[in-house]
């Protein structure tokens, strides 16, 4: 199985997209400075994920979230509630 994923920086609120066919093992890497992007912030929230058999299936649907302002905004708005419960509240 394969994953596309969505986490949540919970200082700065900022998102990232990725795929991967091993989510506990990924999510790790990136909250342990171990994935280039992410690694200046440690503070990385699982938000959303879909499933996918295919791993070319995965590629193609983070590729169109990354792409595509309209796809990735549509999936915001579904997810809105997700990413303002992962919010610091300070």
């Amino acid at each position: 199985m394969y994953y596309v994923y969505i986490l949540n920086n919970k200082l700065d609120d900022k998102l990232y997209i990725g795929y991967t066919n091993n989510l506990a093992r990924r999510i790790h890497q990136h909250n342990s400075g171990k994935s280039l992007y992410t690694k200046r912030s440690k503070v990385w929230a699982l938000v959303y994920f879909e499933g996918y058999a295919s791993q070319d299936d995965a590629q193609y649907r983070e590729q169109q979230l990354k792409a595509y302002g309209k796809v990735y905004s549509q999936l915001k708005r579904r997810i809105r509630r997700s990413l303002s419960n992962q919010k610091v509240r300070g």
